[in-house]
């Protein structure tokens, strides 16, 4: 199924993609602001939560993926940087020690809050989520795509495993290394690793980030508002490989 691009440079709302009967856009307003915040209340906390807000949202743009009815089914937010200088005020700054980061130059980008409405099973949905991400990375030339992925609950023995895995295979390299900033984390042990089972409990979001070539800090962050274990996740867009990169621009277009 072919996707359509559009071209909009204000960053304010515009239409990104479309592919069938879904289409991706920017938020226009609070009313769309709303909408997002709502489908990651019902995406993280269940039924009846309250809406998922926090400070970051007002410095943010935020990206709708919605059916031709207007219901959403997936959005993320994201936060652009100009230059490393500025991760500091990032959402994984509050959590991460980002200091070696600060060197690495721009333009970056942080991806955030991706979440998809509780039974959508469409893969096209997803495909037009990470084709919407794909455009936007090209055209701003960003040079990283960082944000925390997460794993549900906060029991770190049932992710022990996956833990292991990432350190053995996935650890972000030396000079990029993520300090330790949080009161409350999991370091990642060395030892035997298993890879099948440790790839098993890792979150579609990070296998996805895996896939194009994504490293990961050497420990989790313990989140008990969020009910999650994060780990810190960047993809240099020059490593990603080829034939991914191919697959994301066809379907941005």
């Amino acid at each position: 199924m072919a996707s359509r691009v559009h071209e909009d440079a204000s960053g304010e709302g515009g239409l990104l993609l479309s592919r069938g009967r879904f289409r991706a856009r920017r938020a226009a307003g609070p009313e769309d602001l709303s909408k997002a915040q709502a489908l990651r209340a019902l995406a993280f906390f269940g039924p009846g939560a309250a809406p998922d807000a926090d400070p970051l949202d007002v410095r943010c743009r935020h990206v709708l993926i919605e059916d031709e009815s207007g219901l959403p089914l997936a959005c993320f937010r994201y936060l652009w940087l100009e230059t490393s200088a500025e991760i500091g005020g990032s959402y994984s700054a509050q959590f991460y020690d980002l200091s070696k980061l600060e060197g690495f130059g721009g333009p970056l980008i942080e991806l955030g809050r991706f979440c998809t409405r509780p039974g959508m099973v469409d893969p096209d949905v997803l495909r037009l989520a990470w084709g919407a991400i794909a455009a936007l990375v090209d055209r701003g030339g960003a040079r990283l795509l960082f944000g925390c992925a997460s794993f549900a609950g906060t029991d770190p023995a049932r992710y022990a495993p996956a833990f292991g895995f990432l350190r053995a295979r996935h650890a972000a390299p030396a000079r990029w290394q993520i300090g330790v900033k949080a009161g409350e984390v999991v370091r990642f042990a060395s030892g035997s690793v298993d890879a099948r089972g440790g790839l098993k409990l890792i979150p579609p979001l990070l296998r996805t980030y895996l896939g194009m070539g994504g490293w990961v800090s050497d420990h989790a962050v313990v989140d008990r508002q969020m009910n999650t274990l994060h780990v810190f996740t960047g993809v240099e867009t020059a490593a990603i490989p080829p034939a991914r990169t191919r697959a994301l621009r066809a379907i941005a277009g």
